[in-house]
């Protein structure tokens, strides 16, 4: 399923011109063990539902940016510079970007 994207920069594009950078993980603290370390590579939550990924713009202004999509549907709640994100830590938190202006509308 194809689905709209927003570049912070760019506006409204295909999927396609996107690449997936993968969900947001707290990255470890301090010196981590290698097992932290190879846990935060390489372990992920993959839930069905809404997660926050990384995405960057590699046939428009080359910028890595972060998203909120419900991965059932692929319905996209916000895309926003990670400077701009509200409360990086809580992926349920409400967002500042209505869905329209999010480009949420799927093809």
């Amino acid at each position: 399923m194809s689905f709209l994207l927003t570049c912070p920069n760019c506006g409204v594009r295909e999927v396609t011109d996107f690449g997936f950078g993968g969900e947001i993980s707290p990255r470890p603290k301090g010196q981590p063990s290698f097992r932290e370390l190879n846990t935060y590579n390489y372990f992920r939550v993959n839930k069905a539902g809404v997660q926050r990924e990384w995405w960057f713009h590699r046939s428009g202004c080359r910028a890595w940016f972060i998203a909120e999509r419900n991965t059932v549907t692929n319905e996209v709640l916000f895309t926003a510079l990670a400077s701009e994100v509200p409360d990086q830590a809580d992926p349920n938190s409400q967002a500042t970007v209505a869905a329209g202006e999010a480009g949420g509308d799927l093809l």
